[in-house]
């Protein structure tokens, strides 16, 4: 038990110290240097909205919809970072792997815990954003935590598999890219899922993102957000989804576990 608890132990620090180390570097020599974090997702938000709201009127008529298209915004920009971080995670920390031993998996589990601190803030803005457009706040909206639970460990699961793929193969990084290219317009991230017919409605929200960005809308913004519930009108369709994320989970941790024995040889 005691050697247990020194190693979790110094597992927990080293985590700590990666995640402030990660934090604090991503914006180092910039002119507005945290600020960033902030401004990357509104910027994106501003031209979004003009295009897809204004000039193609993709939001249907779902209330509020401008702070409807920035928590889409937000939610797939803390899944894009956590991947795409994810793939070069464990090549980019080669030479500490090679001279010191010590668990893997904290440094796929830093760069994610990283990009958990920019959800949180951006969150904030887009509460700050929800109080602006006058949205009406309901105790359910506490219950948001289960699909952004959800979201962490999808994303942290692809960014375990990613990591130890990319050790391997380094095409990874680009078949991931064109991936990441199509999942952006698989998940209803600037438009409404009413815009789409019913068939293609019931083969997009199948996709764990979109099942998770639907269920976080109706959570905090508007219940007239379809979700996977609804659109099948069975409440149980919502276990494919959360049943992939926790396969996704358990898979990928069984093969980052059988490939980091290899890493510092293979890098």
């Amino acid at each position: 038990m005691k050697n247990f608890q020194q190693r979790y132990q110094y597992s927990a620090i080293l985590l700590r110290e990666l995640v402030i180390t990660d934090f604090k570097l991503r914006y180092q020599g910039s002119v507005l240097g945290y600020i960033w974090s902030l401004l990357r997702p509104l910027a994106l938000f501003v031209i979004m909205y003009f295009v897809f709201a204004r000039v193609l009127n993709t939001g249907g008529e779902i209330p509020h919809f401008p702070v409807y298209l920035l928590l889409g915004i937000v939610l797939w920009n803390y899944f894009s970072e956590v991947t795409n971080g994810g793939v070069g995670a464990v090549v980019g920390k080669g030479d500490i792997l090679r001279k010191i031993n010590f668990p893997k998996y904290v440094i796929v589990l830093a760069g994610s815990l990283s990009a958990l601190i920019n959800l949180a803030i951006n969150l904030i803005v887009v509460f700050i954003f929800m109080l602006i457009n006058g949205v009406d706040f309901h105790w359910s909206g506490l219950l948001v935590i289960f699909p952004l639970l959800e979201m962490f460990t999808l994303s942290i699961a692809l960014a375990f598999l990613l990591s130890a793929l990319f050790v391997k193969l380094r095409d990874m990084n680009y078949i991931w890219e064109v991936f990441m290219q199509g999942a952006f317009y698989a998940t209803p991230i600037f438009y409404a899922m009413s815009f789409l017919s019913p068939k293609y409605q019931m083969i997009l929200i199948l996709n764990p993102m979109a099942q998770i960005m639907q269920d976080a809308r109706y959570l905090l913004i508007t219940h007239q957000t379809p979700t996977i519930g609804t659109i099948y009108g069975n409440e149980w369709m919502r276990l494919i989804p959360i049943g992939f994320t926790l396969i996704m989970l358990v898979a990928a941790a069984l093969y980052f576990r059988h490939r980091s024995k290899f890493f510092a040889e293979d890098i």
